[in-house]
């Protein structure tokens, strides 16, 4: 491409002259002799000779070569190779967390608050980890995935409401929409984290059956019960305040943790969820893929815009002689 830069050179030397007279194009433009004199001081005294027209077409014809090489400025970034976990959260959204068992600054609060708030914080807390979100009731949908844009994650489930799953509990149905999105991540990384308040009652997976099929992909699940057994406020369709029945299968959430090798807690307030951080810290950690990612910046306006300057500098320059053209050119 830089040879292009002798092409005139070379139609010179290999052409022959031209002995007839050829008419040449001229460039017209309104008032273009109140343009001359207004430029006439910028020009050099020998502006009529045949030199500086001819160094005014050489740098012009430089000038477009440049552009047409297309310049251009590279930055090469590299993505910082980060070590994080794999998490899947699993949420339950069923009727069950309307119950009333827990407090905030003596108000009472329903399950799915303080669910929020304590999966909320574990979120914000995760910095180099990737998250996704599960949730859960009749049927189990991912409603994130993996991603390390904790805060949206975080925000997401914050607009979650209950029953938008539908009013039962699909635990097995959970774990195994987890699992499929997490087999593909790096071994010793991979983890699910299951909060809920009852009892399995409508997965199409039984939950044992799927725990097992996490551990066959070496996913640890962690368990996490939330609220009481027995009577608790509840509000009615009328919005009254009455005592509701619930249970809590802690039996199932223990087998579940322990068939993948993880831990069952209670979440009865948020320090349970501390237990789990320290669990996840003893885990090894993944490694991030590496990549890199090269910025262009083009340069080739800054040659074309002086070729442009160039040319309209030319059509300001006067006319060259006939004698002196005739000598040059040989027309």
């Amino acid at each position: 491409m830089g040879l292009l830069v002798l092409l005139p050179l070379v139609v010179r030397l290999l052409l022959p002259s031209v002995k007839r007279k050829i008419s040449l194009p001229i460039l017209r433009f309104p008032h273009i002799e109140e343009l001359k004199n207004s430029f006439a001081a910028f020009l050099p005294d020998g502006a009529k000779t045949s030199r500086f027209f001819i160094i005014l077409l050489s740098l012009l014809w430089i000038c477009l070569v440049l552009a047409l090489m297309r310049p251009q400025i590279v930055n090469q970034l590299t993505e910082v190779e980060n070590e994080g976990y794999d998490i899947m959260l699993a949420v339950d959204l069923s009727g069950s967390m309307r119950a009333l068992d827990f407090s905030r600054d003596n108000n009472r609060v329903n399950r799915l608050d303080v669910a929020k708030e304590v999966v909320g914080n574990f979120v914000e807390g995760r910095k180099n980890d990737r998250i996704g979100l599960v949730l859960f009731g009749d049927h189990a949908y991912q409603y994130a995935p993996l991603t390390q844009d904790t805060p949206a994650v975080s925000s997401m489930l914050d607009d979650t409401v209950i029953s938008m799953a539908g009013d039962g509990t699909a635990i097995g149905d959970a774990i195994g929409l987890a699992v499929k999105g997490l087999r593909d991540r790096p071994e010793k990384s991979r983890i699910i984290i299951l909060l809920t308040d009852g009892e399995d009652t409508a997965s199409s997976i039984p939950p044992l059956q799927a725990a097992r099929l996490a551990k066959d992909y070496g996913i640890r699940i962690y368990t996490i019960g939330i609220g009481s057994n027995g009577p608790v406020p509840y509000p009615d369709q009328y919005g009254r305040i009455v005592m509701a029945q619930t249970r809590l299968d802690e039996k199932l959430l223990g087998e579940i943790a322990n068939t993948t090798g993880g831990s069952y807690f209670r979440a009865t307030d948020s320090n349970a969820l501390e237990k789990v951080y320290e669990q996840i810290n003893k885990l090894e950690k993944s490694k991030g893929q590496k990549r890199q990612y090269l910025i262009r910046t083009p340069l080739y306006r800054y040659p074309l815009g002086a070729a442009l300057g160039l040319l309209v500098l030319i059509a300001l320059v006067p006319v060259v002689s006939e004698e002196v053209r005739k000598r040059q050119y040989g027309f």
